[in-house]
């Protein structure tokens, strides 16, 4: 047994194995003043916080080994408890919700609920007016078009008669003049779900619907999951009553479905409430019996092929795309060939318009290279087009770059630079007092090539030398720190593209991914399944690395950016988002001006913990910079 305290883990009592928050806290306030009581989701454990030492050995003497029956499971299950040193959590900022994505609240009054459940007959024969099926997971009713389950669309040509019910038309021309919906809609599934029923994940097939998809929620509330295609998952109440709305990428790239359970994990406090997200706030989240649900799913039937910018997922383009994704390396070998690819090619290619967007010195790299003693010999490493070439006229620096045309423009500037391999400068051992990596590192594709490139760093250092280094942040709001993008989102594209030290159009980050919740017990150890403490981005490891969408939330530390240039030519009513290429290809010159570039976006504290590695170092100090984390490392 551990040393008492006044916090406790109480096994076999947790939401994940249909423990409610009311029954825990009944059971464990019998025993003394309950402060805390954190019941993590889907774990069959919770943690529960005392006032005293006291009253939490009166709770273990009293509930370690105790026998207990669930609520509503009608199954007895034995408590095990053990003291633990303490126990931390943090809160979570309300993951957003996928772009595109609404829900209107209270939209139908419990009369006009009434009568619409009232409007579809379950009991009589299928007739003539819809087509009706029973679904292994639910029951299904069609009401215009029937949607075909075997080949996922609707035959456009045989519409059903009748239309849709006279109620639900009723409520959609109010829709649409309140401006909750843009289009009426000519198709409607009604869906019944019972206890424990559901429907797999899926996106409406592109090429039966138009963008706009509303689904009316009736009887009960239900969560509904939502994942896009780098397993970025968010979980969002529907309440009973409330019209959602899937425009955009919400409709098009994310898949929805519902998880067939008998038991929801929802905010306590929201019980009867407002909708919110389903966040990992484990202070605050409870189980939730589900009811009969019946949904209302209007759809306007398409006419013409898909153009969205989703083609990976889009049916009307797959024939479009030239190049299936590249997927994270397994090997040396296989993260050369993506850098040459997704980093060095790309750069050959964009050289000039990249060049273009670089020409304000970041201040606190410009501090950082004043700061250094006259006559000091500096290295950038990445130099790009030398914008830190010629900052300080004191210092004797040299650039080196992997793109020949990057380093042909520092030519031009009269500057000093060669093309080489961040992983091997030909530069004397020990000869820099000083060297600089601003958003270098980054397009590195696996760890041991990134640790690689700054241990050769540190090579060139002498003993007592400084190397500073940028890399992309997976955070973008940092502190109350917001980054340039943030502040200057609705700007030209220009700003945009001048505001980071590494892309154009850079993508806006959540302050905390979803479900980044800490728990920590004993010794301050993670007692959650996320390996990097703090960022809860997931490896995309045996998967195709996830093509960035600009201006949304990085959901992945590993992905591909899309890189616009100016000037290329784009075919007329073709999206330049529609194709992915690498650079390069007869076809990227001749199709779309979008590049695509490798990055692995570092967590706080990733970047430290990296340099740290190596016994030769010393981390002077570390910081936040519009969008970059950065360190500044002391060769010893």
């Amino acid at each position: 047994m551990a040393a008492p305290s006044q916090s406790l883990v109480i096994a076999n009592a947790g939401l994940g194995n249909g423990m409610s928050r009311h029954q825990l806290l009944r059971i464990v306030e019998e025993y003394g003043l309950v402060e805390t009581l954190l019941m993590p989701p889907n774990k069959p454990y919770s943690f529960v916080k005392y006032g005293t030492t006291e009253e939490a050995k009166k709770a273990f003497d009293a509930l370690n080994g105790k026998e207990v029956t669930l609520e509503d499971f009608d199954q007895n299950i034995i408590l095990y408890v053990n003291f633990v040193e303490k126990v931390l959590w943090q809160n979570v900022v309300p993951t957003s919700l996928p772009p595109g994505l609404m829900i209107i609240e209270k939209i139908i009054s419990p009369e006009e609920e009434r009568r619409m459940l009232e409007s579809i007959d379950w009991t009589g024969d299928e007739d003539t007016r819809n087509a009706q099926k029973t679904l292994k997971y639910r029951r299904v009713k069609h009401f215009g078009y029937e949607f075909c389950y075997d080949n996922n669309n609707v035959d456009k040509d045989k519409p059903l008669p009748g239309g849709l019910p006279e109620i639900c038309n009723l409520l959609l021309d109010k829709w649409l003049k309140q401006g909750y919906i843009k289009h009426k809609p000519d198709q409607l599934t009604v869906n019944q779900y019972e206890p424990g029923q559901g429907i797999p994940p899926h996106i409406d097939t592109h090429s039966a619907f138009e963008d706009e998809i509303i689904s009316l929620s009736l009887g009960a509330k239900i969560v509904m999951d939502f994942k896009h295609p780098d397993g970025h998952t968010v979980a969002v109440m529907l309440p009973r009553c409330s019209l959602l709305v899937m425009a955009g990428e919400s409709r098009y790239l994310w898949t929805h479905g519902i998880t067939p359970r008998k038991y929801d994990v929802i905010q306590a406090s929201e019980l009867g409430q407002k909708v919110r997200k389903i966040t990992a706030d484990v202070g605050d989240l409870t189980l939730n019996r589900r009811e009969t649900r019946t949904s209302f799913t209007f759809r306007k039937v398409r006419r013409s092929p898909c153009n969205c910018i989703y083609p990976s997922v889009c049916d009307s383009q797959k024939g479009q795309q030239r190049q299936e994704q590249p997927s994270f390396p397994h090997s040396q070998m296989e993260a050369l060939k993506l850098e040459q690819e997704y980093v060095h090619k790309v750069y050959e290619e964009i050289a000039t318009h990249f060049s273009s967007t670089r020409h304000s010195p970041w201040p606190r790299i410009v501090e950082f290279l004043r700061s250094l003693p006259k006559g000091s010999i500096v290295a950038d490493v990445g130099c790009g087009n030398g914008k830190y070439l010629g900052i300080n006229k004191d210092l004797y620096m040299v650039g080196c770059d992997r793109s020949k045309n990057l380093v042909d423009i520092c030519g031009e500037k009269n500057f000093q630079a060669f093309v080489c391999d961040a992983l091997s400068v030909p530069i004397l051992s020990g000869s820099c007092d000083a060297c600089i990596s601003i958003a270098v590192i980054h397009h590195f594709s696996t760890a041991e090539r990134r640790l690689a490139t700054i241990r050769e760093l540190v090579r060139l250092l002498r003993p007592g030398g400084t190397a500073l280094i940028y890399v992309w942040a997976m955070e973008q709001e940092y502190k109350n720190q917001k980054s340039k993008y943030l502040k200057e989102k609705n700007g030209s594209e220009d700003k945009e593209e001048e505001i980071d030290s590494g892309t154009a159009q850079r993508p806006l980050c959540d302050p905390m991914p979803d479900s980044s919740s800490q728990v920590l017990a004993r010794s301050d150890q993670p007692l959650n399944d996320s390996k990097d403490e703090g960022c809860d981005a997931k490896p995309v490891a045996d998967s195709r690395l996830p093509v960035h969408t600009n201006r949304t939330s990085f959901h992945s530390q590993d992905l591909l950016v899309p890189w616009h240039l100016k000037g290329g030519t784009k075919k007329k009513g073709e999206g330049v988002d529609t194709v992915l290429l690498p650079a390069g290809s007869k076809e990227s010159q001749e199709l779309s001006p979008v590049f695509h570039r490798y990055y692995h976006v570092f967590c706080e504290g990733e970047l430290e913990a990296v340099c740290r590695t190596l016994d030769c170092v010393r981390v002077q100090k570390s910081y936040y910079d519009q969008g970059n984390w950065c360190v500044v490392l002391e060769k010893l």
